[in-house]
């Protein structure tokens, strides 16, 4: 480190499983996110006395939607042409090199999709254990921007999705890409999304506040895809079509949640019913 400078030349992976099966810090990581996130529900839950067992499926629900929407995410909103040519690398861990395939993992998850398959899983949810969708989802929303945080400590240790150049004089220099000092954009989004998580707890604990279902949950979407939708600003895009466009797909993606928090936060005013379980 020099002047400001940050040199990253990290190696992401910690050691090999197997000759082609390493374990990444990325998704160390990322799991590491949930168990914390899920540490946190469930004390959510001891306090309002709420089964913890009910938490094993919710889980499943939200672990299946994260990884599903996000893969999905990925390839229909920035490769969908790729994809809809090699349509066995959506879900499975390889890729197409010449006349073999190679396994590289999962390579490419978008959080605007992830989020959409969270939803869709809870709504899922929520139908089949009779669960109040808006309360639920106040509880989740809690905790979902400590999942978004590591998972972008994981993009900084793959030194992938980081910034535009800096004036030179500061920034991280990500070694594996080249040597132009940049923002750390990963690192941008991560203390966000913990600054967002340490407001929604506050609001979810402080007992005179008023918080009928779904105030927190529209809240939440507002500050994590306001603040996703600025810090694109600084973030290199992240496929070559994105270049001639005047804000990129990360942005356009993330109003339609902004205004949906919108909208939550204003018609939801009202005090409601507030065990939804």
């Amino acid at each position: 480190m020099s002047n400001g400078i940050i040199n990253w030349n990290f190696d992401p992976e910690i050691f090999w499983i197997t000759d082609s099966f390493p374990l990444k810090y990325y998704g160390l990581l990322f799991a590491t996110g949930i168990l914390i996130a899920f540490q946190i529900e469930k004390r959510i839950y001891m306090k309002e006395n709420i089964p913890v067992k009910r938490l094993d499926k919710l889980f499943v629900y939200v672990f299946i939607g994260i990884i599903l929407g996000a893969r999905l995410g990925h390839c229909f909103f920035y490769e969908p042409e790729y994809y809809f040519k090699n349509p066995f690398e959506i879900l499975l861990p390889i890729k197409n090199v010449g006349e073999s395939f190679k396994f590289i993992g999962f390579q490419g998850l978008a959080s605007h999709g992830g989020t959409i398959g969270v939803l869709i899983a809870l709504g899922v949810y929520c139908k089949k254990y009779k669960t109040n969708f808006l309360w639920l989802m106040d509880r989740i929303a809690i905790v979902g921007p400590i999942v978004g945080a590591f998972i972008r400590f994981g993009n900084f240790m793959n030194s992938e999705i980081y910034g535009k150049p800096t004036n030179g004089n500061w920034g991280v220099v990500f070694q594996r890409d080249d040597l132009i000092p940049r923002h750390p954009t990963q690192l941008y989004e991560a203390f966000s999304y913990l600054l967002i998580f340490g407001t929604l707890m506050y609001i979810y604990r402080n007992e005179n506040i008023k918080k009928p279902n779904g105030l927190i949950f529209g809240l939440c979407l507002v500050l994590v895809f306001l603040a996703r939708f600025i810090i694109e600003f600084f973030k290199e895009n992240q496929v070559g079509f994105e270049d001639s466009m005047t804000i990129n797909m990360g942005q356009i993606l993330s109003i339609p949640f902004i205004i949906i928090g919108l909208i939550l936060m204003y018609v939801r005013k009202k005090p409601s019913v507030q065990h939804g379980v």
